[in-house]
């Protein structure tokens, strides 16, 4: 067997960004889980500068029970770094709700598999 090369690990990892942005495109956390580990976490820095977050679930929790996406909201992954088994991905998405999102992942490939291993977002007002 070869060796896999950066453009089969670049687009395994596009494959799995793309769960997550189309999860989110449709408000259905079931899409977007197998991109992520289950020890997986999430943080942001919440309006006073505080860090908040923890375990995966609270996006999944946050997904299905109040995220409503605009039909007009677009996103894309802007860069995806790869370094032996880690990688590290950016995804910009425009007016979801009035609200614009940085997305910084943090992926490792275990066993062969790119899994998203935490998410660090940023939250500000769409233009």
């Amino acid at each position: 067997m070869n060796k896999p090369t950066y453009v089969q690990d670049y687009q395994a990892i596009v494959d799995v960004l793309n769960k997550y942005n189309e999860g989110s495109k449709q408000a259905k956390s079931s899409i977007m889980k197998p991109a992520f580990s289950e020890q997986a976490t999430m943080f942001s820095i919440d309006g006073d500068g505080k860090l908040t977050g923890g375990p995966i679930q609270g996006l999944f929790d946050g997904i299905d029970n109040a995220f409503r996406p605009s039909p007009e909201a677009q996103g894309g992954i802007v860069n995806v770094d790869i370094v032996g088994t880690a990688a590290s991905a950016r995804v910009d998405t425009n007016d979801v709700s009035g609200f614009c999102f940085t997305d910084f992942f943090n992926l490792l490939k275990v066993e062969g598999k790119w899994t998203v291993v935490s998410k660090i977002f940023h939250t500000h007002v769409a233009p």
